[in-house]
Parts: C-alpha cells; structure tokens; sequence
C-alpha cells in the first residue's frame, strides 16, 4: 500500500519524532548526544529552518520544527542520515538505525505549541531520569541561559515563543518556567502521548499517567471507589494508548473482569 503523502502544516510548525528501530537506544554516550546536537546545528544553516524545542531520550527524539520552505522531509532525512553514518561506523554496526518513516504532526495553533513544547520538556521527569533543568540532552535549559550563548552556540530560537508569554523580556523567562512545571491535563497528554505510536507502555509508565494526569496519588485506592466512580475511572485509564486490560488490572490490583466489563460497554456505547 503507497504511504500518503505528509499535510502541510498552516503554521508551518511539526512535531517530528525519531525513534531507534527496535525501541534500541541511539545514543550511549555524551560524545554522541554532541554529535547529534552537531548535526542539528548543521541542518539549520543548510536548510534554514527554526527550533522551537526538542529532547535527545537515550532510544528516541522530539524535534519541534517551524519550515518556512517545504523541506521537513529533507531536514529529517539529512539528520536522521548524518547520525546513522556517524552511529554506525563509531559502533561498527549496519543497517537501519532509526524506524523506516519519522512521525509527524502538524502544530496548528499556539495551545498545541506551548503543551507539545512543555511535553517534550518532561519527557525525562516522565521516563523517571530526571528533572527537566537537570537534563543536558534538551531545549529546556537554552531557554533561560540564551542571551549568554554566543549566536554560533544557540540551537534553539527561543525568542518567538517567550515573546508569546510575555514582552517583557524580564518576566517572560518567569512566565515559561512556571508553564513547564505545571503538568499537562490528562486530554492533553494522553494525546500527544498517542502521537509516539508506541505499542505498550510500562507499568512505570502507566503508574506516573494515573498519579499525575489523574491526581490519585494511591492508585490502589481505585479499588475502594464505588462503582460509578471507579467506571469513570477505568474508562480515562482506558484511554490511555499502549496500556493493555491485563496491565491494568495488574497496575491497579482489580479483578481483569471488571478491567473487560470497562471496555466492553465502551464498544457497547
């Protein structure tokens, strides 16, 4: 079947992920993640697009990308290209390294901008690394030590969205640190959590969406709801893309019959 051909993006602004084929990692050191960040550095002055953000996760990538000219394909297939030669003489390996054909999505509007920007941000307080000002391998950081960085040394353009904050550019800063730390409600992000096509979540996984999307910090309280409550309950955990009937009930300690009752009457419904 012919793969359909990518929409155009209005704003053009995407969301654009790579992941290592296999789910295998992609990066094993800090001389790599450099590398990456290199080749980046490179692309933009080839092809002259934007950085709005992005996180380098040791099996994947985001990469959120304003192009102004047509050429998101050839951006992502020149990067994704450069890092494989690289990878693969480094490690002496052959073959694919990234999955056939990247994802992507179009960003339309500044809401959906500002919570996949936010989203990439905690993607390694969500994989349980480590806080976002802590991690090295993202966007996060640049944001408020830009105007230190030499213009040779910026990889992301970080102007335009503080500017959607505020103009002051002394609050600004203030105002997109307390945005990233607020975590995204639960639509949000199990919507841009669908966007990786990922095929199962962890347990760890699963755990943190229900903490934190959800607000119940003792999920085995879940078993003590009455019915109706514990239905809505299930029903939004359903929802949740990559999360199986048997890893909920295992998760939540609830008989997997009541599990299949939940998404029995959703297909009822």
């Amino acid at each position: 079947m012919p793969r359909q051909p990518r929409t155009k993006s209005h704003s053009n602004i995407y969301h654009c992920m790579l992941r290592g084929i296999n789910k295998q990692d992609i990066f094993f050191e800090e001389k790599d993640y450099l590398e990456f960040q290199r080749i980046i550095k490179k692309t933009k002055n080839k092809f002259l697009y934007q950085l709005y953000s992005y996180v380098l996760m040791p099996n994947h990538i985001h990469l959120e990308i304003k192009d102004e000219n047509y050429k998101l394909s050839k951006i992502i297939h020149s990067i994704g290209t450069s890092y494989a030669n690289y990878f693969n003489k480094k490690y002496k390996r052959v073959g694919h390294l990234f999955e056939n054909r990247f994802r992507s999505r179009n960003v339309e509007n500044i809401y959906y901008l500002l919570n996949l920007i936010r989203y990439i941000h905690q993607n390694p307080l969500k994989a349980g690394i480590c806080e976002m000002e802590q991690y090295k391998w993202s966007s996060y950081q640049e944001y408020f030590k830009a105007e230190d960085l030499k213009e040779e040394d910026k990889l992301v353009d970080t102007e335009e969205v503080l500017e959607i904050f505020l103009p002051q550019k002394e609050k600004n800063k203030e105002e997109f640190l307390k945005f990233n730390k607020k975590s995204l409600k639960f639509q949000e992000s199990t919507e841009l959590l669908e966007y990786e096509m990922r095929n199962k979540l962890t347990d760890k996984e699963v755990i943190y969406f229900i903490k934190e999307e959800l607000g119940i910090e003792n999920i085995q309280e879940i078993q003590k709801y009455n019915i109706r409550n514990r239905e809505e309950i299930l029903q939004k955990i359903r929802n949740i893309k990559g999360i199986t009937q048997q890893q909920m009930a295992r998760v939540l300690g609830i008989n997997i019959r009541i599990i299949q009752r939940v998404y029995l009457c959703r297909k009822n419904g």
